[in-house]
């Protein structure tokens, strides 16, 4: 098969597109002929080696998602047949070999049916920031039906899929976007209010929006850049569930105070395999329920720097970045 390849922690350029043994189903496991990954930021931080949580043993295929059809099946697997359309949600597995390639070996418990109506694409939107979505939202944020909540940065991979969740719930959802055409994809999907996050009056605009209590829960995207802003947007006894940051902050503890506000961060590496495995049904039955991922842009999978080089430079985003790996 064909792959991305890294030999070495460094920039982009480090990503080589070469041939590859095919990856073997082991006990528990599964090989997906793969036609679209996803493109995180976070496959970005660890092929520099700038992972938190460690470093993949060299050489390594990057990628946790994906999506295709089922190619082989290892011993004890049950629930899925070969030539199921399935999607890969890698991080929720001890065993991924990386979805930036033709195939993928994934235990099963990682690998869920695709929706007939959804496409590859959209499959490959899902396994990362759905699985953030779903944790930011019903594990660490505790949303119920009910409450006002916003979605920061509202058009991308996380914040489509964020506010669909949240909309199943029950909740309000308030959300931003970096550009008219995001704000009018996160209207399109639900989202109540929508608020251009440049806009210097959007802490008036929001509490006049929510006749001025301010909202339950923040998912919040950027950390570095607004969780001290976000003090100002909370009800009280507020909470901010922090998915994204790229860098540090100056921060007031006074305005948590002054809301008696809960800041809470999520990584999904910190959940148990178990946990992990339940909240990835939990997604697939939201999807079931009508929840559609958003693909954004697509490159070829020989193209995957570039692809990494433009997730992490780009500070608005429309839907999930995608790598077409074959046309069916």
């Amino acid at each position: 098969m064909h792959a991305i390849v890294v030999s070495e922690f460094g920039d982009s350029s480090v990503l080589r597109y070469q041939s590859a043994p095919d990856p073997q189903a082991r006990a528990g496991q599964v090989v997906v002929r793969l036609f679209a990954a996803g493109v995180n930021p976070v496959d970005a931080y660890i092929r520099a080696g700038h992972y938190a949580l460690g470093e993949p043993e060299l050489p390594y295929i990057p990628g946790n998602d994906g999506a295709g059809m089922v190619e082989a099946l290892g011993d004890g697997v049950g629930g899925l047949s070969v030539g199921d359309r399935v999607f890969v949600a890698g991080v929720a597995a001890r065993q991924c070999s990386g979805t930036y390639a033709e195939k993928v070996s994934c235990d099963a418990s990682a690998v869920q049916v695709l929706p007939s109506e959804l496409s590859f694409a959209q499959g490959a939107s899902l396994g990362t920031p759905g699985m953030a979505a779903y944790h930011a939202l019903l594990v660490r944020g505790k949303l119920r039906a009910g409450e006002r909540i916003l979605i920061q940065g509202g058009s991308g991979g996380v914040g489509t899929l964020a506010i669909q969740i949240a909309r199943l719930v029950g909740a309000e959802v308030f959300a931003t976007a970096g550009s008219e055409d995001g704000c009018k994809l996160a209207a399109s999907l639900g989202a109540e209010r929508v608020f251009d996050y440049h806009d210097s009056a959007l802490a008036a605009k929001l509490m006049e929006a929510s006749e001025g209590h301010g909202v339950d829960l923040i998912i919040e995207v950027l950390a570095d850049k607004n969780l001290e802003h976000d003090m100002s947007l909370l009800a009280k006894e507020g909470r901010v569930v922090i998915v994204g940051s790229r860098g540090s902050l100056t921060f007031s503890p006074r305005l948590a105070m002054t809301k008696e506000a809960d800041i809470k961060g999520m990584t999904l590496g910190n959940s148990t395999k178990d946990e992990l495995t339940r909240e990835l049904r939990g997604l697939a039955a939201l999807l079931r329920g009508g929840v559609t991922p958003v693909v954004g842009q697509e490159f070829p999978l020989a193209d995957a720097a570039r692809a990494q080089d433009e997730v992490i430079q780009k500070s608005a985003s429309h839907g999930k970045m995608i790598l077409r790996i074959a046309t069916v």
